[in-house]
């Protein structure tokens, strides 16, 4: 896909006419690469966030949307930015694509935490160690 189609998906997720079953994992990356490219992290997240939670409810599936997986995708594909120069979305997928799936965080996060309740509401840390309170 171009830059412009990137850009494209990314004006349908907030105007709200993105097509679910068009919207993979490549999408979901380029897009995230033209917000991080033009607004700054954390305004990039929220639209990010705000788009993909329309989605899946637009899709039927809220159940789907997981806060935790959004933001620590966004903020890897940010530092992934931050270490070489991309020409445009197109360029950062082509180059990073098959490095960004979803097994980096299997790594990171049991499967217990990741896929909560909690998990989709709320981006988690991997561990649970910093929110217990203490007894």
């Amino acid at each position: 896909m171009t830059a412009d189609g990137y850009r494209a998906k990314l004006d349908a997720l907030r105007d709200g006419s993105l097509d679910p079953a068009g919207f993979g994992h490549r999408d979901h990356i380029g897009v995230a690469c033209e917000l991080l490219r033009h607004h700054e992290f954390f305004a990039a997240t929220a639209i990010m966030a705000a788009g993909l939670r329309a989605l899946t409810e637009r899709a039927g599936v809220p159940e789907k949307y997981n806060a935790t997986i959004t933001f620590a995708s966004m903020s890897l594909i940010a530092e992934r930015m931050r270490q070489d120069d991309f020409a445009d979305a197109a360029d950062f997928v082509r180059r990073n694509a098959d490095r960004l799936d979803l097994a980096f965080l299997t790594r990171q996060y049991p499967p217990e935490r990741l896929h909560t309740p909690l998990a989709r509401a709320v981006p988690l840390l991997p561990g649970d160690q910093f929110a217990r309170m203490p007894a």
